[in-house]
């Protein structure tokens, strides 16, 4: 499969070949869904707490006696019918979201997710990120000289890129990590990938064994 290669001013200079071992993988939906709600499940902090009728405070006295006044019987103002008491099977913050998946797993449906940008046209590469200088307003009319239009991009940077990364932390929608951090949710929540050439070449080293 090939792609064609831009320059920092959005024309055309050539074209890469990319490999078929990740780039041309077959895309299968259901294992993309299953990796992706397991990393948004690892994010999930579990902040939602309720106490139960032995941790709200008062309720000690008989609120009245058992027979004689005409109203239903209450041991306590701590019972969950009653304003202010407990709450019975309420969420709890030791609840633990985490959920497990497969080394291999995971980085077969990443090699999913790079193919899927790749056959849907969703992939931009480019010969480097050497602007002239790291200023916000160069990268921004990148963006807009590129044949591909949206609001969301993925930023894939050939080791730590402190210029790429000044560039694009004030740009709203744009996202820019590692290469050797690339993941699903990332992929899927953001529509067009940009990488390197060196971008490329990283990639298909870590996910072509």
């Amino acid at each position: 499969m090939k792609t064609k290669v831009y320059n920092l001013t959005g024309q055309e200079v050539g074209e890469i070949e990319l490999s078929d071992k990740v780039f041309g993988v077959k895309v299968k939906a259901d294992l993309v869904h299953q990796v992706f709600v397991q990393q948004t499940n690892n994010q999930r902090q579990p902040w939602a707490d309720t106490k139960n009728r032995g941790e709200v405070s008062g309720g000690g006295k008989k609120p009245w006696a058992q027979k004689g006044t005409g109203r239903a019987r209450h041991g306590s103002i701590r019972s969950p019918i009653w304003k202010g008491g407990g709450v019975a099977f309420g969420p709890l913050s030791v609840r633990n979201y985490t959920t497990k998946i497969n080394v291999k797993t995971r980085r077969l449906v990443t090699k999913m997710c790079l193919a899927d940008k790749a056959i849907n046209s969703l992939l931009v590469v480019v010969e480097d990120f050497k602007f002239t200088e790291p200023k916000t307003k160069l990268f921004a009319k990148f963006l807009t000289t590129l044949p591909v239009k949206t609001k969301s991009w993925l930023v894939l940077t050939p080791g730590k890129d402190e210029a790429v990364l000044r560039q694009t932390k004030n740009l709203p929608k744009v996202n820019t990590v590692r290469v050797e951090d690339v993941n699903v949710m990332n992929l899927v929540n953001n529509k067009i990938l940009i990488t390197s050439k060196e971008g490329i070449k990283q990639i298909e080293e870590m996910f072509g064994k």
